[in-house]
Parts: structure tokens; C-alpha cells; sequence
């Protein structure tokens, strides 16, 4: 019998009706770490708001060390020392990392905040984590990946006895991700236990002790990782859909099929240096490397984001010059960002606003917005992608990370690129949704299209990619093509240079 920190058991809740969790029961033993995987629907979300307090259960029993607990508040939680690392970054831009760590739980000094003695703790405490960052930076002049890590220091700054992590490595970069994974071991070392919710499988197998798989709001299964792998994973899951979900699909070849960008010499920002490759009507050219690889910067480039500082690029045959996001355009580029929140969105903004912002001038009769037109369009994408949406009327930021993405590659195949450029498509998203994903962008390739796709999901790249360009230090390092070799080994090898 393990030593429990939490036990859940029976655990059930209803909305309106719909059950969203079945008599679900979790263990989480004291010092492990714990991943919590399922598909959009699942029940991850409500299972862990009822743990910290942010909803309440409608039948079940939760003990924290023994003791019968149902918490009415996500305060009420954090007092019992159970703390939530939120996928959406609640940091505030124009304080400082020190005011960001003690927000809403000042130390004070009489009636005044204690600002030295904040200071020092949280000088402390980022030592203790190995976060290398200033206490003193105002977090607007931080990188995403710092933001994520500052965030992990605000909910250590209190005693934690179990600390849930939600897509904790969703925005960080290589190195960033070794330094959580340090930081979790350091945690763990100290007998905090920690739920763990990725859609990155790779990644769960290698930082967890056990795994429980929820689907359809029921437990499917709790195991330990060591006896895992990720098509288990991905069955589990699925079910009979994971078959699909990261196959490669030969392509019938285009008839007269031409050279949809050729790209020669390309050095962006002094990033990327001297780097050549083309893409085929139909084709869906992938770019591996690891973060500071130069992929990022070449999308970028190539859609007017980043300075091309010599090379030339061909459309069709024809020169492109392209300095600006509206010279891409014009010449029938689209760029899917990696942050979509940041920069693919307007999360106050409902679903229907959110298609159309790339639309505008299709959607206008002389001086006046065609009504009609807008709904026949909203309407289509919404089907066609398989928008999960009560209504297009909804704000975007109420939709899972899966259909966010659908809208934001709507509304871009609205306006009929005829290059796609796709930068970590799939991030953050559950495993369900990134085979959706992947669907759309075959189809769309398939249209006599072309694509240009970043992911470091090594297997995403093997399963819709046609010829992979491998990136080192900003250089071109080699090209992977379907007649050749194209395996998550051989990827893996290259990459490393």
C-alpha cells in the first residue's frame, strides 16, 4: 500500500445535466509525480478544479493525508497547501518578477508591504530552482518560457504539499524544459507531489512515475510509466481511432505538379545562414532541429516577420520580395504562429471574429459588411474543421486548445493560401485534435497546395511530411525524403548535429 498524499475516490459531476466525471478515482502518492492524460473532454480539467477547490463534486470522497477534504474556494485550497500551475499565464506584465511571485500574498512589515524582505526570498527561491533571471526585471521584458517558469516560483513561494502542473512545457524552449525537469526532481526530493498534465507523450514517460488516462469523463486505467509506451498511451486514449492518428498516408502524386516556392541562400537576422529547399504543388515540407535551430526565423521570414538579409525566393517561378506580413499575402502566404494566444487570436473576441479577421475585404458589398456572406463562411469553417463551439457567437477563450487552432487555420484557408506555414501546430493540444489537425493539413496539401510545417514533435513530422529539412545552428544539415529514410531515429540523430 503506497504512502497517499490525496486519494480521490468515486468522484463524479454534472453540468447541466451532462456527466463530465463517472465515479473517477486518483491516487497520488507523496514525493511522485503523477501525469494525468485524455482528450479534449476528458474530465482532466474538472477532476483537478474540484482537487483545488475551483468546483465542487457532486458525489465522492477526497482525503488529503488522511483527512476528509472539500475545499469551497481555490484559496481555501492553497491554505491546505494544494496549488495550481494554470496553462493560460496569470502573470502580470508591468510588475516585477519579486511583485509577481508575492501577488495577493504580500509579506508585510506593520501596514506596509516588506519589499527587502520580498526581495530576498524570492532571490532565495529562484536560486533554489535554478531559474538564472533578475528579481528585479519587469516581466513584459521576459521571454514566454520565463513567464511559465516565474509562475511555477509564484506557486512555490508558499508551503506546497501538491502541486498541479497544466501543460507546464507548453510555451518553453529545449533547455527551458530540462530546467523544469530538474526542478520537478528537486520538488520531488522534497516530498511535493505533483499531478502532471501533458498532451506531450514523450515527455510524460520521462518525468512520471504513474499515468492515469481518463476519456469520456470515466478512469480508463492507472499504471506505472515504466510499463508504458505511447501507442499504449495513445489506445488508452483513443481507442479504436488511435490506429490513424499518426500514420503517414501516401499521397496520389499531382498531375503537372510545379515548384511552389523555391528558397536559395537564405539568411535571416544572422539566425539562419545560407539555407536552400523548395516545395512541391501537394507537398508538405517539414523543419526538425531543436530551439535556436533557425526554423522559427525562416517561417517568420518568409512571412515578412523577420529581415531576409540575402537569398532569393521564388513563387511559382516568379521573384518575391517580401519585407512585410501584407507582401506575403499578397503573394498567397499564411503563417499559423506558434503562440496562437498571443498572436494568432483575439481571445475577447468571439468565434465568428476571430475567422473573419483575415477577411474583411470578402465580406464587404460596396461600403457595407454582406451579413449573409459572413455567416455562410463562419458557418463552413466551423463544419468543415469540426469546430467544437456551442455557437460562432461564443468568446474564443471558452474553446479548448485543439478548436482555438482549428480557427486560427481557418481563417487563413479562407483567404486560399497557396503556401501554409505552420509553426508548432499541435501545441498543447490533446492527442485527438492533433490528428484532426493533421488531417486538415493533408487535405489541404492535397488540393495542390504546399506547406511548411516546424513542430518538435518528431513523430508529428514523420506522420504528414513528405521531406523533412534538417536544421542545426542555422544551417542546413541535411534533407530526409519519403524515397529515402524518414524515422523518428534518423530525425533524432540528425537534429543533434
Amino acid at each position: 500500500m503506497g504512502d497517499y498524499v490525496l486519494q480521490m475516490t468515486g468522484i463524479s459531476k454534472s453540468f447541466y445535466g451532462v456527466k463530465v466525471l463517472d465515479n473517477v478515482d486518483f491516487m497520488l502518492e507523496r514525493g511522485h509525480v503523477h501525469a494525468m492524460v485524455g482528450g479534449n473532454g476528458a474530465g482532466k480539467s474538472t477532476l483537478m478544479k474540484i482537487l483545488t477547490g475551483v468546483y465542487t463534486k457532486d458525489a465522492g470522497e477526497m482525503l488529503i493525508d488522511g483527512k476528509r477534504e472539500a475545499f469551497g474556494s481555490y484559496s481555501g485550497a492553497n491554505r491546505a497547501g494544494v496549488r495550481m500551475i494554470f496553462q493560460e499565464l496569470s502573470v502580470v506584465p508591468s510588475l516585477t518578477v519579486t511583485e509577481n511571485i508575492y501577488l495577493n500574498h504580500e509579506i508585510k512589515k506593520g501596514f506596509f508591504n516588506d519589499d527587502t524582505c520580498m526581495k530576498q526570498n524570492a532571490e532565495k527561491l529562484l536560486s533554489r530552482l535554478g531559474i538564472d533571471v533578475s528579481v528585479d526585471s519587469k516581466v513584459a521584458d521576459l521571454s514566454v518560457g520565463f513567464c511559465q517558469l516565474i509562475e511555477i516560483a509564484k506557486a512555490l513561494s508558499e508551503k506546497v504539499k501538491i502541486l498541479v502542473m497544466d501543460e507546464p512545457t507548453a510555451s518553453l524552449s529545449d533547455g527551458e524544459v530540462k530546467r523544469l525537469f530538474e526542478i520537478v526532481k528537486t520538488l520531488k526530493g522534497e516530498g511535493v507531489s505533483i499531478v502532471y498534465i501533458s498532451h506531450r507523450m514523450n515527455e510524460i514517460l520521462a518525468i512520471a512515475d504513474e499515468v492515469s488516462v481518463l476519456r469520456d469523463g470515466k478512469h480508463v486505467v492507472t499504471e506505472k510509466s515504466a510499463k508504458l509506451t505511447i501507442p499504449a498511451m495513445v489506445n488508452y486514449m483513443l481507442g479504436d481511432v488511435a490506429r490513424h492518428s499518426f500514420e503517414y498516408h501516401t499521397k496520389n502524386p499531382l498531375p503537372n505538379a510545379q515548384t511552389l516556392i523555391d528558397i536559395q541562400n537564405l539568411s535571416v537576422d544572422n539566425l539562419v545562414n545560407d539555407v536552400s529547399f523548395s516545395v512541391q504543388q501537394g507537398e508538405i515540407v517539414g523543419l526538425a532541429g531543436l530551439m535556436g535551430s533557425g526554423r522559427t526565423e525562416i517561417v517568420e521570414a518568409l512571412f515578412g516577420m523577420r529581415n531576409i538579409q540575402k537569398g532569393v525566393v521564388k513563387m511559382m517561378g516568379q521573384d518575391v520580395i517580401i519585407k512585410k506580413p501584407g507582401d506575403a499575402i499578397s503573394a498567397g502566404i499564411a503563417l499559423v504562429p506558434e503562440d496562437r494566444r498571443r498572436e494568432g487570436l483575439v481571445l475577447s473576441h468571439t468565434v465568428k471574429d476571430n475567422v473573419l479577421l483575415a477577411l474583411f475585404k470578402k465580406v464587404m458589398h460596396g461600403p457595407f459588411i454582406d451579413d449573409h456572406k459572413i455567416n455562410s463562411i463562419v458557418r463552413d469553417s466551423i463544419v468543415k474543421l469540426n469546430v467544437k463551439t456551442k455557437s460562432a457567437d461564443v468568446t474564443i477563450n471558452t474553446l479548448s486548445g485543439g478548436n482555438q487552432q482549428k480557427i486560427v487555420i481557418a481563417k487563413w484557408l479562407k483567404n486560399n493560401p497557396k503556401l501554409l506555414l505552420l509553426d508548432e501546430p499541435t501545441a498543447g493540444i490533446d492527442i485527438g485534435a492533433k490528428g484532426e489537425i493533421i488531417s486538415i493539413i493533408d487535405e489541404y496539401a492535397a488540393e495542390g497546395n504546399g506547406v511548411i510545417v516546424v513542430s518538435s514533435e518528431i513523430s508529428e513530422l514523420v506522420a504528414m511530411c513528405d521531406k523533412i529539412i534538417v536544421l542545426v545552428d542555422g544551417k542546413k544539415q541535411g534533407e530526409l525524403s519519403r524515397s529515402g529514410n524518414i524515422n523518428e531515429e534518423v530525425i533524432q540523430n540528425a537534429i543533434q548535429g
